[in-house]
């Protein structure tokens, strides 16, 4: 298991597929490629479960606010398919990223081993990082409450 990059570090460079609303295949983006405004990226373990869709549907109420200082991308393990679903469902405005292969929530250290029911499970570890333009990492905020996310992202941006 590696550990996530620290603030003042360099986020791990990536390429990757990202659904977007309206439109109708998916594309790609390269974290390196975007230096004109700060990037939050934040992780989540799954599509359409309480938690998850709780903090996808603040962040698509703050959306005017995010976009201004920011660029915003969800990550999570879920396939294209499951985020085009979810995307459509909550009319989210923000891209999601596809990680199925698990290479960018391991290169952020967020592929952890998780405990529900006395079973032990690999997943995803809800995180974000803030990333600036120099693409050095802002912030990173850990085990952050869904209902407590938007906030703290605002005031990270601020």
């Amino acid at each position: 298991m590696k550990s996530k990059p620290a603030v003042g570090s360099f986020a791990p460079d990536f390429t990757a597929a990202v659904v977007e609303a309206g439109k109708d295949a998916p594309s790609t983006v390269t974290l390196s490629a975007l230096r004109d405004k700060p990037v939050v990226l934040y992780f989540y373990p799954k599509d359409d479960t309480p938690g998850c869709t709780k903090q996808a549907c603040d962040l698509r109420d703050g959306w005017a606010k995010i976009k201004k200082r920011a660029h915003l991308f969800g990550v999570s393990v879920d396939p294209i398919k499951a985020h085009g679903k979810f995307i459509k469902k909550f009319d989210l405005p923000f891209p999601l990223i596809s990680d199925e292969d698990k290479k960018i929530v391991e290169a952020y250290g967020v592929w952890v081993e998780k405990m529900l029911y006395g079973k032990k499970y690999m997943g995803t570890e809800r995180s974000t990082f803030v990333i600036g333009t120099d693409g050095k990492i802002k912030a990173v905020l850990e085990k952050v409450k869904p209902e407590e996310h938007l906030e703290k992202v605002l005031q990270e941006l601020a």
